[in-house]
């Protein structure tokens, strides 16, 4: 299957922007009547057909809509503090993609060690895992929020924070994720957490959790949970 991303699609006839024009016309030589499928980011899949094979121009002509094609009946969020090094959070955030995940929020800590984020290169990432792994559901990715405001929002469902203080009691993370219940978890920076920001989640409502027996690094501990709620999910 050969899927565009398009989050201003229109029907039944409908121009792809130049670059996913290009891709589609020079990169994979589709023609006149040849099949392909979009998405809009947003959980309705596209059947369409190209109409005019134009390198910046490519038309195509919707043929099916497919709304919440492979919905999940559950929502994730994770909360993750952004690593000194850019290049794992991007890691994760491809593969969280891939996996499927709802939301991702990069949190500001009091050991955090990078404090700017381009939120439209994290974005660029997931369109593609998202078109790779053939997905219509496209991550919100937000901007930097302050730990304290996080956890000050509402949210309908299970919130977690993991952490690796070994003297304040923790459960383990499948022992606390049910099928098809909503979760947010915060994953702390390197430097973790700190136990002011532990005990303020604790009081927020968020339960202590163990990913296992492994310390794991920031960005292997964000992509862990998701695949643990995947799993949980079937």
């Amino acid at each position: 299957m050969l899927l565009f991303y398009a989050p201003d699609i229109t029907t039944p006839l409908y121009t792809l922007p130049e670059e996913e024009s290009g891709h589609c016309v020079r990169v994979l030589r589709l023609r006149e009547g040849d099949k392909l499928h979009i998405t809009d980011g947003r959980g309705t899949l596209y059947d369409a057909v190209v109409e005019d094979a134009h390198p910046k121009r490519c038309t195509i002509r919707i043929a099916e809509e497919h709304p919440q094609w492979e919905k999940r009946d559950y929502q994730l969020t994770v909360a993750v503090a952004p690593t000194k090094n850019i290049d794992r959070i991007e890691w994760f955030v491809e593969k969280a993609t891939e996996c499927g995940i709802d939301r991702i929020v990069p949190i500001l800590c009091d050991h955090s060690e990078r404090k700017v984020i381009k939120g439209e290169r994290l974005e660029k990432i997931a369109v593609s895992a998202m078109k790779q792994s053939l997905k219509a559901y496209l991550p919100t990715i937000e901007t930097l929020t302050e730990f304290a405001k996080l956890i000050a929002e509402p949210f309908d469902g299970v919130k977690l924070i993991a952490h690796c203080e070994e003297d304040m009691e923790r459960i383990f993370f499948g022992d606390v994720v049910h099928r098809g219940e909503n979760v947010m978890i915060l994953i702390g920076p390197e430097g973790d957490f700190s136990v002011e920001e532990i005990e303020a989640a604790r009081k927020a409502g968020f339960k202590q959790v163990t990913l296992g027996e492994a310390r794991l690094r920031t960005e292997t501990a964000a992509l862990a949970a998701a695949m643990f709620t995947a799993f949980i999910n079937g």
